[in-house]
């Protein structure tokens, strides 16, 4: 029988990570010194997810997909991704400024590197004073403007650098250029695929002395290069029920912020849930059992489950994510 599953954390060293994954979410990075990533559940060749609680512990993602197929991630993702997971699911801390980048569209990726595109987006969980985000250009520009900004050193003069803060949402959709700023502590939804176009680096180098590789020429076809408008998604907290984040066809994602019992009815849902708990502690009722959530924990629901109850043992907020 199914159940909500856990995985292990596979935990990046990244030049511009910190500690916040173990002294906000408790993650156990080890010995790493720059600790960047988690990523929750994964499905990315190389870096695959691999279950931690239950019968099913040891087992890779792919091989209980394989194994109960739509009864996991639902009938038609299973028919459109078959045994490769949607999603990619991470928890993202940005000790400092990462590198300016762009993700290529579902299109461009196939072409060139026979994989998905990346359409992503962000739930701030902590953000220091001055935290900040890039999204997106100000104003409509050309290559030629673009490249003449990009090669003098001062790309980011173009771009939207919007302060972050604690329950802020940001959409990026394949094409936008984007960059996550120091001090900002976020999950991150998005597609499968591990396609990045480094635009700019802040002319940084690695332990080594060396320059982090670029993707300037790679970078050129992937750009959107009209401006950004609304660059924060616009929602109510509202207690004890859901609100809607971002919906878009590669994935819908809602915040549960509750302080009492909330039951969720998912028999109209094709679909997986994910269910990553950002802050506080709760349980998952489910056909007569009970799965206790810490703060951090990132759980998968099986598809054929119609419905569970989550019970707060504090205030809890919690993102809710699935494919319509």
């Amino acid at each position: 029988m199914l159940y909500p599953i856990h995985f292990k954390p596979i935990i990046f060293e990244r030049i511009w990570g910190g500690k916040k994954l173990r002294t906000l979410l408790g993650k156990e990075i080890g010995k790493i010194e720059n600790a960047g990533e988690s990523w929750e559940i994964s499905a990315v060749e190389g870096a695959e997810s691999i279950v931690e609680n239950g019968i099913l512990a040891g087992n890779t993602l792919s091989e209980i997909t394989e194994v109960y197929m739509s009864d996991l991630v639902g009938e038609k993702v299973y028919e459109q991704f078959g045994e490769e997971f949607p999603l990619l699911i991470k928890f993202i801390d940005a000790n400092d400024v990462l590198s300016i980048q762009v993700h290529p569209n579902d299109t461009l990726a196939k072409e060139r590197h026979h994989a998905y595109g990346k359409t992503e987006m962000w739930y701030v969980i902590d953000a220091e004073p001055d935290a900040y985000v890039i999204s997106g250009f100000k104003r409509d520009i050309s290559q030629d403007e673009y490249l003449t900004y990009l090669h003098a050193g001062n790309v980011d003069e173009l771009m939207n650098k919007v302060p972050a803060k604690q329950g802020d949402v940001f959409f990026i959709p394949a094409g936008r250029v984007h960059a996550i700023g120091k001090g900002v502590f976020l999950a991150e939804i998005q597609q499968t695929s591990d396609v990045t176009y480094r635009i700019f680096d802040w002319n940084r180098v690695d332990k080594n002395g060396n320059p982090r590789e670029l993707h300037t020429e790679e970078a050129l076809d992937a750009i959107d290069f009209k401006k950004t408008s609304e660059v924060k998604q616009v929602y109510e907290d509202k207690k004890n029920k859901p609100v809607n984040l971002v919906d878009c066809s590669y994935f819908t994602v809602n915040l549960l912020h509750i302080d009492k019992p909330i039951e969720r009815e998912y028999e109209l849902i094709d679909s997986f849930k994910i269910l990553m708990l950002v802050s506080g502690k709760a349980v998952i009722t489910y056909q007569g059992n009970d799965f206790s959530m810490e703060e951090g924990r990132t759980v998968l629901v099986p598809a054929s489950f119609e419905e569970i109850t989550i019970v707060p043992k504090e205030r809890c907020k919690i993102l809710e994510v699935y494919i319509k």
